[in-house]
């Protein structure tokens, strides 16, 4: 059986060890603020954060190109990281500062923010509770999912133990990063189909 703890502790990015005030457990944390993007805590984590990249990535790449999207994807990973830990290093208690960060999802956030700069308009089939399907435009259903991250995020912030375990600073990093730059990355690009004016 796999050792999930120990590989969380190995790749994972500790806020704590910008600072110093923590022992290293896994590689230094300029390393592990790669690798943390291509770890996950279990399979349920990675299937949530491959379906977000499935239905929303392979449109930013086209529209990117592949060298510009991996390029966008790891800085938009980084700057999730980054956020989070600001954050939990500004106002987390020194226990939380200790905790790994891990997981693809603040990359993936900035892929979302750059789907909704790129696609406003683009058609979304989305699940609706209890069984059915309704395709809505995509700055509906993104602009619901950024609204959610920020006010799930701010309870979660003053009230830590619900949180549930979820970086959602590092998700609204990621989707700011992906909004503020996708443009930019387009630069010199000729214009892709479906690639929507502003």
């Amino acid at each position: 059986m796999p050792d999930i703890d120990g590989s969380i502790d190995k790749l994972g990015f500790q806020p704590c060890e910008v600072e110093g005030t923590c022992a290293t457990i896994g590689l230094d944390w300029p390393v592990n603020a790669v690798t943390a993007n291509f770890a996950h805590g279990g399979w349920d984590h990675i299937a949530v954060n491959m379906l977000f990249l499935w239905i929303f990535g392979n449109n930013v790449e086209d529209a990117l190109g592949r060298v510009r999207y991996l390029l966008f994807y790891l800085l938009a990973g980084f700057a999730a990281i980054a956020l989070q830990a600001w954050v939990t290093l500004r106002f987390g208690s020194a226990a939380e500062a200790t905790i790994p960060e891990i997981g693809a999802s603040g990359a993936i956030a900035g892929v979302l923010g750059g789907y909704l700069i790129l696609f406003p308009r683009a058609r979304i089939l989305s699940w609706v509770f209890p069984v059915f399907f309704l395709p809505v435009r995509a700055w509906f259903y993104l602009g619901v999912w950024f609204l959610f991250q920020l006010v799930v995020g701010g309870y979660a912030f003053t009230h830590p133990a619900e949180g549930g375990g979820v970086a959602y600073a590092a998700h609204v990093g990621g989707f700011a990063f992906g909004f503020v730059t996708a443009r930019a990355f387009m630069a010199g690009r000729p214009p892709k189909l479906g690639v929507e004016a502003a």
